[in-house]
């Protein structure tokens, strides 16, 4: 038997050319990592594959549900608060942070083409996902909702969790964002104590009040507060975290939106004792 020297030859260039992108792949995610010190590359791990379809023209979606450490946990949360939330009017206030993967195109099992997403969530939550099945749902449930905001999706919520399969694909590298971007600064750094520190009387509320939202406006009564130098606030895409100083108040919230960080604005007004944090609203 004879071997073709010019399939082989191939096939050692092909290995040369993955390993070749395998190298500049690693040195760009190292360079991004080095540019953007407020966000780091991390490569996830496999949890649940999750089968659906888009509404639109009925083609499959698999959600690739993954877990890391790097990503934070989002505010405990008892079953009973969790069957609570979901019978609200508002199941939407309570906010699971995860980074949301581009989409990329994959074969199933019956070697269709179908587009497939990566969901990363803390990995302590996703375990305790894995052992309830309520939670599992509220986690698919929420990962497809964030899904349907980034990208404008509408996905069906007659999904399957597949039992043999974790991934669809290969897990790839996500770069996330491990600071947000502060809007009040404080001036006079003073001694507090996190353990004396209340949650704050707030109320949140889109402009304008019907169709599409422009602004999210969150309204937050700080009584005995002097003046916005007492004042810490740290606005993410998704995410509002409050300290009045010293020891006075705390407040880290999660919101149904993703924000425009940079043309965020805030005010305090020492008559009413009220800060008002206007956002710009990216998506819904």
């Amino acid at each position: 038997m004879t071997t073709d020297s010019s399939l082989l030859n191939s096939e050692l260039e092909l290995q040369q050319q993955e390993e070749l992108y395998q190298q500049l792949l690693l040195q760009t995610m190292g360079k991004m990592q080095t540019e953007n010190p407020d966000s780091k590359v991390i490569r996830p791990q496999p949890g649940m594959c999750v089968k659906t379809v888009s509404e639109s023209d009925k083609q499959k979606v698999f959600v690739n549900i993954c877990q890391s450490n790097s990503v934070p946990p989002p505010p405990e949360l008892s079953r009973e608060e969790l069957v609570e939330l979901l019978q609200s009017e508002d199941p939407s206030g309570y906010r699971v942070p995860m980074s949301l993967g581009e989409p990329h195109t994959e074969v199933d099992n019956s070697s269709q083409g179908c587009t497939a997403y990566d969901v990363v969530i803390n990995q302590e939550f996703f375990q305790r996902c894995q052992k309830d099945p309520l939670f599992q749902q509220f986690v698919i449930l929420v990962s497809l909702e964030g899904l349907e905001n980034k990208y404008s999706l509408q996905l069906s919520r007659d999904w399957k969790v597949l039992k043999n399969r974790k991934f669809l694909g290969s897990v790839s590298e996500q770069n996330i964002r491990t600071k947000s971007r502060p809007v009040i600064q404080e001036l006079q750094p003073q001694e507090s104590s996190a353990a004396t520190a209340r949650r704050p009387e707030f109320t949140l509320f889109v402009e304008p009040p019907a169709g599409d939202p422009e602004y999210l406006i969150a309204e937050i009564k700080l009584p005995g507060v002097p003046s916005s130098r007492s004042l810490v606030l740290d606005v993410g895409e998704d995410r509002l975290v409050l300290t009045a100083r010293p020891s006075l108040f705390q407040l880290d919230i999660f919101h149904p939106f993703l924000i425009d960080q940079e043309n965020t604005v805030s005010q305090y007004n020492k008559s009413t004792e009220i800060l008002t944090v206007t956002m710009p609203v990216v998506s819904s």
